[in-house]
């Protein structure tokens, strides 16, 4: 099986709130590899292209001002079905409703300040890692931990 690749946005909260590290550290704890990672600071472009699916709902424009008011951390991550773990580990959209040990479930009580953002499918994962890394910015390295994360039938 090959490696997949994601984009997560560590969001304005949970950094105001000093979750950075905890959250980075649970991806790790977890196995999957950090090929790229930087802070940056959302512009109103970049929000409606990000959230194009959402521009068009009554919350759009609280959600376009909480994301480029602050800066956000932006990491492409790379495992095995990465997407799906990914997913699992953040928890459902509305962080009350997030099961005690998701990320949201043990970090957040709100659906629209629920510190992370995970790509969705393998195809928005794409479009969204290239949306927020150039390809230099991407690293292609030998992840020592792999053959302790995988066994090599899988």
């Amino acid at each position: 099986m090959a490696m997949e690749r994601t984009l997560i946005l560590i969001k304005p909260d949970a950094i105001q709130r000093g979750l950075i590290g905890g959250i980075i550290a649970r991806f790790e704890a977890r196995g999957l590899k950090v090929i790229g990672m930087k802070m940056v600071k959302m512009s109103a472009a970049m929000s409606k292209e990000h959230y194009s699916h959402l521009t068009s709902k009554p919350f759009y424009p609280d959600l376009e001002k909480f994301m480029t008011h602050h800066p956000i951390v932006a990491m492409a991550l790379e495992g095995k079905e990465c997407v799906q773990v990914v997913r699992d580990m953040m928890g459902a959209t509305n962080a009350r409703k997030a099961l005690p040990g998701t990320i949201r479930g043990d970090m957040s009580m709100s659906t629209s300040r629920n510190i992370i953002h995970g790509s969705d499918s393998l195809e928005t994962a794409g479009k969204e890692v290239k949306r927020f890394f150039k390809p230099e910015e991407l690293y292609e390295y030998t992840f020592a931990a792999q053959e302790y994360n995988y066994a090599p039938d899988e």
